[in-house]
């Protein structure tokens, strides 16, 4: 679970960042970032229908990502609103994939300090 001050839960928090976010795309997920007043990053997570019909998987997908995420938020620049969107390939993924994928896409992103 992300910690409280972690999360983006406002609608139009996640408006604007899909219409001004910077957009990066990985094999099946990809994230929009942009910058926010805040001390802290925010993150978002989107599983749409087109992954699977089933809630229970979409769900499992979230929980994994955002297991992903809460590992890295000790290494993610502040003040950072990010939405982390799955795509159709994303069903099924272990979450090692998912990790690896979201990595990627922090470092392409230049979210991550070092």
């Amino acid at each position: 679970m992300l910690p409280e001050p972690n999360r983006l839960k406002k609608k139009k928090d996640f408006d604007r960042l899909f219409k001004e976010g910077k957009s990066f795309k990985g094999i099946f997920l990809y994230i929009k970032i942009n910058g926010n007043a805040q001390r802290e990053s925010r993150f978002g997570f989107v599983v749409g229908k087109n992954v699977s019909k089933l809630a229970s998987r979409r769900n499992t997908l979230k929980r994994r990502m955002r297991e992903a995420v809460r590992a890295r938020i000790p290494e993610v620049k502040k003040g950072i609103d990010c939405v982390i969107v799955a795509g159709p390939k994303g069903a099924g993924k272990e979450s090692q994939d998912i990790r690896g994928q979201i990595d990627n896409l922090f470092k392409r992103a230049g979210m991550i300090q070092y």
